[in-house]
């Protein structure tokens, strides 16, 4: 593949130039082919960080890449919400791990989606773009073509996706908040998250939708998509979502001592089609073992309470009133 950089480029960094000519491709895949020396400028190697002047010829080697990581296809009954030529919307059963891994070889998403459609063996890891916890329930977009691939990756990057969260957690929580700590991996258990001075920026809005006196449903829109934001954030803050193993309070909640996964459902998705550049919004049903924990909750001979206007105490270096 050969392309010319067109003079209104110059200046520009080579990765952002060739990111330019090829669209259809991730920045971090066309990076990788000029740091492995795949991409040519008028026959030389270059950094990508080198700038260009207009005028250069790319040779570009293509590379086609294997086959989503050689995953085999499983027939796995997926929930589809939306489906066209560029993205499959999916909604994620709580249990489904989105992609394999230590000790998910298969049965996940990702085995489901190439059975569901072979060609998307071309696509890097089947389409998948985002994630879910394996028992967090709710939605997922899915990308059905390299560019369209690209475009939803480059929506994330520029937070124009949104997603909104329903939750359950422990205590009061009396009003909105937004939480704004920096999260990264737990200084001893490896496994895991926290909120640690030198993590990366993470910020979660946390609205209240119905309090229960000793727990209260909320719904959280992410700014940014780290690992485990939610649960992590939420915990920090005091307020443990319900029935998680890894962050969870240890104290037993009377109407659900058992409740089998952390209480979190992905139900709304927001983003820009990648063909046509539509807003496209998205709404999963709460899920029966969700909806039948709220409705516990309501129905336990406790009226609900609305959201007062004082607010509970709250680690003040977390979380701040919103506005």
């Amino acid at each position: 593949m050969r392309r010319v950089v067109p003079s209104g480029d110059a200046g520009l960094r080579l990765d952002q130039a060739l990111a330019h000519l090829v669209p259809e491709l991730s920045r971090a895949r066309l990076k990788s082919w000029i740091d492995s020396g795949r991409v040519a400028v008028d026959g030389s190697s270059w950094e990508a960080k080198r700038r260009v002047r207009g005028g250069e010829t790319l040779t570009i080697a293509v590379v086609d890449e294997p086959p989503s990581d050689r995953v085999e296809a499983q027939p796995i009954a997926l929930a589809i919400v939306h489906e066209d030529d560029s993205i499959i919307v999916v909604d994620k059963p709580a249990g489904l791990v989105v992609h394999p891994g230590n000790g998910n070889r298969d049965g996940t998403l990702q085995n489901a989606l190439l059975a569901h459609d072979a060609s998307l063996a071309s696509v890097p890891r089947a389409g998948i773009v985002h994630r879910l916890d394996k028992d967090t329930s709710g939605l997922l977009v899915i990308a059905r073509t390299l560019a369209s691939h690209a475009h939803l990756v480059r929506q994330l990057a520029a937070r124009s996706v949104h997603r909104a969260y329903l939750a359950v957690v422990h205590g009061n929580l009396a009003r909105a908040v937004v939480i704004d700590a920096p999260i990264g991996r737990h200084p001893t258990r490896r496994t895991t998250m926290a909120v640690i001075e030198g993590g990366r920026p993470a910020r979660t809005h946390v609205d209240v939708v119905e309090r229960f006196g000793d727990a209260t449903l909320v719904r959280c829109r992410l700014e940014t998509g780290r690992t485990h934001q939610i649960r992590v954030h939420l915990a920090a803050a005091g307020h443990p979502l319900v029935g998680d193993p890894a962050y969870g309070s240890r104290r037993r909640h009377a109407v659900a001592p058992a409740f089998a996964r952390q209480a979190l459902h992905a139900i709304r998705l927001e983003l820009d089609h990648p063909a046509s550049g539509a807003r496209m919004c998205f709404d999963a049903p709460i899920p029966g073992d969700l909806a039948a924990l709220i409705d516990a909750l309501r129905t336990r001979g406790e009226a609900p309470l609305q959201p007062r206007m004082t607010a509970t105490p709250m680690t003040a270096t977390l979380v701040r009133r919103a506005r």
